[in-house]
């Protein structure tokens, strides 16, 4: 696989998470870390249901302790953290403080060994981090003490999804199949969580159980497979940069669902997140690298 087809592949990724709002929506009143528990096994159920066929691929569970804290830790740490911003701080600036991960995915990717940082990376992740405080701008008001814990909830959030994501890069040995274990442990926690602080609420309706089996196979699901491809095979600075997509295609999706309304800074937001991602895979669309 090229480099170029495995950062295809991770842009897919970011394409279906930009469902997860209206997908989340309609599931109804589902509290978040049954929702998680459930999405999360249907995830893991559609990684191991590629296995089918082959019968080594279940030897990719057998991997170092350092690979599944990074897996699990991401993947739990990072969906755990952002639902506690949620319940404490207002979905608009703690949603800020978490689209900090595509700036520090690009930052940090040049830690790497082999990977450079050039300044078109830099002026594209900042691009789409301007995009995406204009997406968000309007929607703020004032933050009470109370808030401050989901905020910061937020923040850690950001750098446990950029960690996860460059660490993959370092674990380009861990094979894609053990993403479907890291779901499976993920679903796990989520469920025990769930057990602990919430009270079980199942969907009411076809279309509710639905939307949580089309958030298990694509959002929770395939989108981190193709993510894992992404970030071990593919241009992970333009990931990185492509990755403010996501707010803004998904306040898209929730205009059209009906549950937002279009506005001039959604579109002016558009132009920066579209332009900051053409100047950052400027290499990739030139075919240079």
């Amino acid at each position: 696989m090229t480099p170029r087809t495995a950062t295809l592949i991770g842009l897919t990724a970011i394409l279906m998470w930009s469902l997860l709002s209206v997908m989340t929506v309609a599931t109804g009143r589902v509290p978040a870390f049954q929702l998680a528990a459930m999405t999360f096994a249907i995830g893991a159920l559609v990684g191991s249901l590629t296995w089918i066929g082959r019968s080594k691929a279940v030897g990719a569970l057998r991997q170092p302790l350092a690979a599944w804290a990074v897996g699990v830790g991401g993947l739990f740490g990072y969906h755990a953290l952002y639902f506690l911003a949620l319940r404490f701080a207002p979905p608009a600036e703690a949603g800020l403080l978490n689209y900090l991960w595509p700036l520090l995915i690009v930052l940090f990717s040049s830690l790497l060994p082999g990977e450079r940082l050039a300044p078109h990376h830099i002026i594209g992740a900042v691009l789409g981090l301007a995009g995406t405080v204009l997406l968000f701008a309007g929607n703020t008001g004032s933050v009470t003490p109370g808030q401050v814990p989901g905020l910061i909830a937020a923040f850690v959030a950001a750098f446990v999804w950029a960690t996860y994501s460059v660490l993959s890069r370092r674990l380009n040995s861990v094979p894609t199949d053990a993403v479907a274990g890291f779901c499976a442990v993920t679903a796990l926690l989520a469920a025990l969580v769930h057990g602990l602080v919430e009270v079980t609420v199942w969907p009411d309706t076809m279309l509710q159980w639905l939307s949580v089996i089309a958030l298990g196979v694509g959002p929770v699901g395939a989108a981190f497979y193709a993510w894992d491809i992404g970030m071990k095979r593919g241009d992970i600075r333009v990931l990185g940069a492509a990755s403010y997509a996501t707010p803004l295609l998904s306040t898209a999706f929730l205009v059209m669902a009906g549950f937002a309304k279009a506005s001039a800074n959604i579109a002016l937001a558009a132009v920066l997140i579209a332009g900051g991602g053409l100047i950052a895979a400027r290499d990739m669309i030139s075919k240079r690298s």
